[in-house]
């Protein structure tokens, strides 16, 4: 296995370390499966999987990438992930990193031979990919991916590399993509010095690979006060997914949410393809709203408790939550309780989402084919022969 001394790593990550063992033991009924045997992987990765209790026919993957110090299982409970996957349906994946290839449990997202398409790190988690879609049905054109430092600068290069098998991405405190090459150049990035030229961001993310077109929607997200990795980058990787998705330098629109700023730019065809959410106040880590009852991830090292949902909000963006899973799970000091349903009634409603899903997704569906969802459904449930 590679051994690579990362620099994604602060002077306060050592006693941080320490702290994330207490995210590492996740609800019992959240937790991961390890996968072996997905592939060559040249990585030396490590594959674990989150599948919700109920799952219908064709389900959307949801690619979430650790920071430093942390695993999987850590990550999976600081974000809510697997939360939110079981109450809407969807699968998690969570490639995790071995310390025999990096000492601080960071994804190489700067090494040459772990960036570039059917290679190294990149080409192991692509591996996990097809292999659950060939497993277990997932639907190969609502595949997305998610990571926050290191992991979100892996998220990056895997919407870089493989722009072809992802329908949208969101980068944490992350980086642009190919704009280091060494220890020292990925120092500098991370701090913001000697960024590269706007045609060197675009030139590099067209030469990852021969896709043209169409290209995978980004969310970006960054705190104001992010001193690991400075908030220049989050401008960066804007500069950067611009290029091929032919935007203006100015978004179309501008707006604060609960006092932090969200910026929007569409597309020629009217399409929201990049955004950006700046976290006034925040410094390294994933934006958390745990101040409500039925609040997704919780707070911890690099999990930072704020006003603002990412988790949720990154899955509203993509289809797999609700505008009304937002507002509950941003709802400060909410004491209102989500009903549990019955087991026949919660699987109903969920097969009636995920009908609903494909239906929206596809533009229009006939009643037969949402029946078969439903049915499958419940048949899956073992609630129908």
């Amino acid at each position: 296995m590679r051994r690579s001394n990362h620099p994604h790593i602060n002077s306060q990550a050592r006693s941080a370390a320490k702290e994330t063992a207490l995210l590492d033991k996740p609800p019992q009924n959240h937790r991961l499966v390890e996968i072996t045997g997905f592939g060559s992987n040249p990585g030396a990765l490590k594959a674990w999987l989150y599948l919700p209790s109920i799952m219908a026919p064709g389900t959307p993957l949801v690619v979430a990438l650790h920071g430093c110090t942390q695993t999987a299982e850590g990550y999976a409970a600081g974000t809510g992930w697997s939360q939110l996957a079981e109450r809407r349906g969807f699968a998690v994946l969570y490639p995790e990193q071995h310390r025999s290839n990096n000492a601080n449990l960071c994804f190489n997202w700067f090494e040459p031979g772990d960036i570039k398409r059917d290679a190294g790190e990149a080409l192991s988690i692509r591996q996990m990919i097809d292999h659950l879609v060939q497993s277990q049905g997932v639907d190969p054109k609502r595949i997305f991916v998610t990571g926050l430092s290191a992991g979100g600068a892996m998220a990056n290069v895997m919407l870089s590399a493989y722009p072809d098998i992802f329908a949208g991405g969101a980068i944490i405190s992350g980086l642009p993509y190919g704009v280091a090459g060494t220890v020292t150049e990925a120092f500098e990035r991370m701090q913001g010095r000697n960024p590269p030229t706007i045609s060197r961001l675009h030139s590099v993310l067209k030469n990852a690979s021969n896709h043209r077109g169409p290209w995978p929607s980004v969310s970006i997200w960054h705190g104001t006060h992010d001193q690991t990795v400075r908030p220049r980058n989050a401008d960066q990787i804007v500069k950067q997914w611009s290029g091929v998705h032919a935007l203006a330098t100015e978004p179309t629109r501008s707006e604060l949410i609960h006092g932090h700023s969200r910026k929007v730019w569409l597309d020629a065809k009217g399409r929201q393809v990049v955004e950006t959410y700046l976290v006034k106040g925040m410094a390294h880590g994933v934006p958390l709203a745990t101040g409500s009852d039925v609040s997704i991830g919780r707070a911890g090292p690099h999990m930072l408790k704020t006003e603002i949902s990412s988790t949720v909000r990154i899955a509203c963006s993509w289809s797999l939550a609700t505008e009304a899973d937002v507002e509950e799970a941003e709802a400060a000091g909410s004491h209102v309780r989500r009903e549990e349903p019955d087991s026949a009634s919660s699987t109903i409603e969920r097969a009636l989402r995920y009908a609903r899903s494909r239906s929206n997704a596809a533009g229009t569906a006939s009643d037969g084919k949402i029946a078969k969802v439903i049915n499958d459904a419940l048949r899956a449930a073992g609630l129908m022969r």
